[in-house]
């Protein structure tokens, strides 16, 4: 019985599951163990984001931010004045989410859900990709659009076994629960 070996050998020290994604799409490079984050985790954590910073704006500002979704602003000759609203709404989400994924390596929405953005390889994010990041997320805030965009990112998170989004597949980027991340992989995660 000792001169048998497993009834499914590999090559180059994988798992069966990772070689057939290897074959499939050329590479696995995300560090064994990892959890990936799913649909409704990322969609919390996002709607915790949104509602920190709208809270701030709305204190910051007494309220006046909401004309950035007052229609009858919009269609009126001060339409500039919901333009500028809009700006700093939108403004202020790309620098929240850039500045706490610089300092955090996630943004506080998914620091209490207990996720964290690294590379497909388990690495850190440079400072350029969380601003190609935080830019391409402001969709989610566009009334309407934000609905398509929403559900067709959700789908296509729900359709690959990376759990990906259009936008992680650009970035290179995964979502996983930042405890399942190898500790080598979570040095950079606070």
């Amino acid at each position: 019985m000792d001169d048998h070996g497993p009834p499914i050998s590999l090559h180059g020290g994988t798992t069966l599951a990772k070689a057939i994604v290897a074959e499939s799409n050329g590479h696995w490079s995300v560090p064994e163990g990892t959890i990936l984050a799913s649909n409704m985790r990322r969609v919390a954590s996002f709607v915790v984001d949104v509602i920190i910073v709208t809270t701030i704006l709305m204190i910051a500002t007494r309220s006046m931010i909401r004309n950035a979704w007052n229609l009858t602003l919009w269609t009126t000759p001060e339409f500039h004045f919901a333009l500028a609203f809009a700006l700093v709404l939108l403004t202020s989400h790309w620098l929240y989410w850039r500045v706490t994924g610089v300092i955090f390596s996630r943004s506080l929405g998914q620091r209490m859900f207990g996720l964290a953005v690294v590379c497909d390889d388990g690495s850190g994010l440079t400072s350029e990709m969380w601003d190609r990041r935080s830019l391409r997320k402001l969709i989610y805030l566009l009334p309407i659009v934000n609905l398509y965009f929403g559900a067709y990112e959700m789908a296509r998170i729900s359709q690959r076994h990376t759990h990906q989004s259009n936008l992680d597949l650009e970035i290179g980027t995964i979502v996983a629960h930042a405890d399942s991340l190898p500790p080598a992989s979570r040095r950079h995660i606070r």
